[in-house]
């Protein structure tokens, strides 16, 4: 029978990056040398590697139980050839299955519950975000318009074409669901002129956005609330709503009803551009080979990602009418590693940084959890585990005779060139 070894020396054979292990007792698989080397100090930990359990390598690297070196680019490379095969999961799943998930979604986006995951993620520090974003801290995928752009130009550049996709105009009600550290909010009001709203479940960036809003005199015009969107008042509907990086956290059961909370916030005739991260699968479920587990476990607790049919799905369901769709898939895969990097290139500052506030131990596995999310995610957009979407939608107003087409009801054009001018 072949051993354990032999069967570790045939599979790294095969990897793209070279790759070593340092197995309990001494014993070595691969090039001392290699560009990603692991050292497992028992045995207990080694039959993750042999499986391809990714996720739980992770895990175990997190806790310390296994030590990674190399590029986080290397690693990936050879995490991603160490997978027993695609990580997407099978979209065979029965009714009892899927009813499984719906009751545990349920059961994991109650106001409460989304407020503690929402505060579990965005609170971790502002310093440390700050490390690795650009200047605006806008945390989600930038817009590379142009290929030599740098972060915070694209960045730039995808706030302004979620606000040229929205037809912003001066005075209008905008209404930022998950408005982040203040990015979109700020920019649609600096330059579109909205009266501009809008809310996060993290007390980090309330204080944040507040700050900014007072420091540049907004305060006429800009408003930040600490606010659930199930919550918002209705009396008053919106012109114009974004919702950015922010429905990832709606959770499956729940995204009908937040389609028609957003029906019901704007005006007739007026848009919404939602813009997320959207699953490869067809039915809602996590990635594969322990990946997933991951990610719920240190990064977004009752994160669910849905396939761009059943977001269009529940839109529909929830009144409104898609009109454009555009995924930014490879945008989002150069996102990820612009932060990856940012963040490598400062570890020993990251790692005093979340002292700060985490204690030693804790920032050390704070640290090591965002440096596999940042990789893997990247390497997952790349290999289109994920996608990004932004979908354009509106509330019909039923009047067959607003916007510059008949029956377009809404003054969207039902063109692109406004986008692009």
């Amino acid at each position: 029978m072949e051993s354990l070894v032999q069967k570790l020396e045939h599979r790294f054979a095969e990897l793209p990056v070279p790759l070593s292990v340092a197995l309990p007792g001494g014993q070595r698989v691969g090039p001392a040398d290699a560009p990603v080397r692991l050292e497992f100090p028992d045995w207990s930990t080694v039959a993750a590697l042999a499986t391809g359990q990714i996720g739980k390598l992770g895990e175990d690297f997190v806790e310390k139980r296994v030590k990674i070196e190399g590029t986080m680019r290397d690693v990936m490379g050879a995490a991603a050839a160490l997978l027993p095969g695609s990580p997407v999961p099978d979209d065979g799943a029965g009714w009892w299955v899927q009813m499984m998930r719906k009751a545990r979604s349920i059961a994991a986006h109650t106001p409460q519950k989304d407020a503690e995951q929402i505060q579990f993620h965005y609170d971790v520090s502002d310093d440390f975000y700050a490390l690795w974003l650009d200047p605006r801290r806008v945390y989600s995928c930038a817009y590379y318009r142009e290929p030599q752009m740098s972060l915070a130009q694209a960045q730039e550049a995808k706030l302004d074409h979620i606000c040229r996709k929205l037809m912003l105009r001066q005075g209008e009600r905008f209404l930022d669901i998950g408005a982040g550290w203040g990015g979109l909010l700020l920019w649609a009001a600096e330059n579109y002129g909205v009266q501009a709203t809008g809310i996060t479940l993290s007390k980090n960036q309330h204080a944040h956005v507040n700050r900014l809003i007072q420091e540049r005199g907004l305060g006429g015009r800009v408003q930040m609330l600490m606010l659930d969107y199930r919550d918002l008042p209705e009396d008053q509907p919106f012109d114009k709503v974004a919702s950015v990086g922010m429905f990832e956290h709606v959770g499956y059961a729940n995204m009908q009803a937040y389609f028609a909370k957003i029906h019901r916030l704007l005006k007739p005739g007026g848009m919404v551009l939602n813009h997320g991260i959207t699953a490869g699968c067809l039915e809602p479920g996590q990635l594969g080979a322990g990946m997933g587990q991951f990610i719920s476990k240190y990064i977004f607790p009752g994160g669910e990602l849905l396939h761009p049919s059943l977001v269009l799905r529940e839109m529909a369901a929830g009144g409104l009418e898609m009109v454009d769709a555009e995924n930014l898939r490879p945008h989002y895969a150069r996102t990820l590693w612009e932060w990856s990097d940012a963040l490598e290139a400062r570890l020993e500052e990251a790692r005093a940084v979340l002292e700060r506030t985490h204690g030693a131990e804790d920032a050390g596995k704070v640290l090591r959890a965002y440096r596999l999310y940042l990789a893997g995610c990247a390497m997952s957009f790349e290999r289109g585990w994920n996608a990004l979407h932004q979908f354009l939608a509106i509330r019909p107003d039923n009047n067959m005779n607003t916007g510059p087409l008949r029956g377009a009801q809404s003054a969207y054009p039902f063109s692109r060139g406004h986008m692009y001018r």
